[in-house]
């Protein structure tokens, strides 16, 4: 779950680091997050800096959003090889065809 707390020119929530690098999450994030004792959270670092990922659902816990399993036999090995290969192709040709376009190289 992710969840813009930050609107506007607000900076959000503030907290401290204690010596030992540990910190206390606002009991205003907790409640958006739905954060319990016991969650977990992670950290994502990118270039537009950090977000705070609630992990407090466990994957059976998500079942219920992707429904039922679909029934039948499936893709078999060779199948799903042959689909890989097939995409792994394509996207080789577009590669190729867009240095050669950026390039200058029409072969």
């Amino acid at each position: 779950m992710v969840r813009n707390l930050c609107e506007g020119n607000d900076l959000g929530h503030q907290s401290k680091i204690t010596s030992k690098g540990q910190t206390t999450i606002p009991v205003e994030v907790r409640d958006h997050l739905g954060l319990k004792p016991g969650d977990r959270i992670n950290y994502v670092v990118d270039e537009t800096g950090v977000r705070i990922l609630a992990k407090n659902r466990r994957a059976v816990d998500l079942a219920a959003i992707l429904g039922p399993p679909p029934r039948g036999a499936g893709a078999s090995i060779e199948e799903i090889d042959e689909a890989i290969g097939s995409a792994i192709a394509q996207d080789d040709e577009r590669i190729v065809r867009e240095w050669n376009e950026t390039h200058g190289n029409g072969q």
